[in-house]
């Protein structure tokens, strides 16, 4: 389908954001330019003109929106959120109160408005979930629930009990039989995406706006019979680096491990798409032959449509038998992008 003035306009209007990053929208009257799903109100159709990136429209004499702030990466966490997200990883006994923010010249209520959009929870109920997720892991380890309990930063022995089993369900003597997936927000050219490691290697990869997400999240935790908590964990840093490469051109294949929940059908169509070489596309009709199972071309596709991990189990790379862009959780825009990065770099 081709992008004209009008599709972009309608999409404009919509606040579509399947479009996000595929154009910006430029008001001749105001000399401003905006993403496609920008709140302020819509111009008429004869004041817009379109971009196809933010530098054109800036070369045109355009300035970036402060409603939108098109020049900004879509969902990045700002920079004062990524320190103290340092900090607490590095030591998640911290507590960051509102004068300890204050201090550093942050407003609470701005902090506790972005973890809310972001993580769906305050940043104070951030900061507890990261330290449980920490003394889970060492309680599983060996050590006395008292010593962790007071090094990770709580004042009482009945306190932390009370955490724990908020978060788990179960005080912490009785919690053997719990499991934990660690949850982290990952930057990326394409957007910010949500990552969840367990043990075994990466069991999820998506973009924050994909509208599955929350849905995917329970399956996940159902599967694992486990929480998924913020925390880190040793596949992310490895994770982080490779994506970055990946994104740079400089990677074509990944080695840090996968861990794919679902049916043994499922994880045989996974399979296959990690096969897909890169650079490369396959119809729906050929993965379904590669699988040896020519009539499942409809089951193959809903199999693409449920994998959880993005990019590394490359479904993006599988297109209509017409040479058409099908359906991708992340967005078209997204999928275009990378299959464009991989014939460039091939």
């Amino acid at each position: 389908m081709e992008l004209t003035d009008d599709i972009m306009y309608e999409a404009a209007v919509r606040k579509d954001s399947s479009f996000e990053g595929v154009f910006f929208t430029a008001v001749k009257t105001t000399g401003i330019f905006c993403r496609p799903t920008c709140t302020a109100r819509k111009p008429k159709r004869e004041n817009v003109e379109f971009f196809a990136n933010s530098k054109d429209a800036v070369l045109k004499g355009y300035r970036p929106c402060k409603v939108c702030s098109p020049l900004e990466k879509l969902n990045e966490t700002p920079d004062f959120i990524k320190e103290i997200l340092r900090e607490l990883s590095e030591d998640p006994s911290l507590k960051f109160k509102d004068y300890d923010l204050v201090k550093r010249g942050i407003e609470p209520s701005k902090m506790r408005r972005w973890f809310l959009k972001n993580h769906g929870i305050t940043f104070q109920a951030y900061q507890r979930m990261f330290r449980i997720n920490t003394a889970f892991k060492k309680i599983k380890e060996g050590e006395s629930i008292t010593t962790t309990a007071f090094d990770s930063g709580y004042e009482s022995l009945s306190g932390f009990n009370d955490s724990f089993k908020s978060v788990f369900g179960v005080s912490p003597k009785n919690s053997k039989t719990q499991n934990i997936i660690d949850l982290k927000r990952i930057e990326t050219p394409l957007g910010t995406m949500f990552a969840c490691a367990v043990k075994e290697g990466i069991c999820l990869l998506e973009f924050t706006d994909r509208k599955m997400l929350e849905t995917e999240f329970k399956t996940l935790a159902k599967a694992l019979n486990a929480s998924i908590i913020q925390g880190e964990n040793e596949h992310f840093s490895v994770l982080e680096s490779q994506l970055n490469e990946y994104f740079k051109g400089k990677r074509k294949t990944f080695s840090v491990p996968v861990f794919s929940s679902g049916t043994d059908f499922q994880n045989q169509v996974w399979k296959a798409l990690i096969e897909i070489p890169y650079g490369e596309v396959r119809s729906y009709k050929e993965q379904s032959d590669a699988i040896k199972k020519p009539e499942a071309v409809r089951a193959v596709a809903n199999a693409n449509g449920m994998n959880k991990i993005s990019i590394l189990i490359p479904c993006h790379r599988v297109i209509g038998s017409n040479g058409e862009l099908t359906g991708y959780g992340g967005g078209l825009w997204r999928k275009q992008w990378l299959l464009e990065l991989e014939k460039k770099n091939l």
